[in-house]
């Protein structure tokens, strides 16, 4: 009778195959999970800044507008009912434009009113917009490997 050998060898097997290919996989998945929350963090972070901003200047805006009521109030008081020294003393219209960031203006515009009776409006606010300014550059390159 032959003897067989027998052959210590490292048998791989389909499991061990498919169980590393998943660990790859879930390696992988985890890389991109947090490439993508750190993106998003980012972006976050710059939308807040952004907000925040546009809360100062529309504050600022506000204290502004209050300068200009008060200011009207005065002038109404001074004219005494005459209402072509009251708009000679102040004009038809106001303007304001506060900057948000070097790409944003917010735009205000009131028109001057003069009131009939007493609790009429000074004014009315008849622009109240963030405005893009047109200078601006887009980044159309595209970051890849060389």
């Amino acid at each position: 009778m032959a003897k067989k050998k027998s052959a210590f060898g490292v048998n791989i097997g389909s499991s061990s195959l498919l169980l590393i290919f998943v660990v790859l996989c879930l390696v992988s998945f985890a890389a991109l999970s947090i490439v993508s929350s750190n993106a998003d963090f980012k972006l976050g972070q710059k939308v807040m800044e952004r907000t925040e901003r546009y809360y100062e200047v529309s504050n600022q805006a506000q204290e502004a507008i209050a300068g200009v009521d008060d200011a009207l109030a005065a002038a109404y008081k001074e004219a005494g009912g005459d209402e072509e020294a009251y708009f000679a003393k102040v004009g038809h219209t106001s303007s304001f434009e506060f900057q948000i960031s070097d790409l944003q203006n917010l735009e205000i515009s009131l028109e001057i009113l003069y009131p009939e009776k007493a609790g009429d409006p000074f004014y009315r606010i008849t622009k109240y917009k963030v405005v893009t300014n047109e200078n601006i550059t887009y980044d159309n390159t595209l970051n890849l490997f060389q």
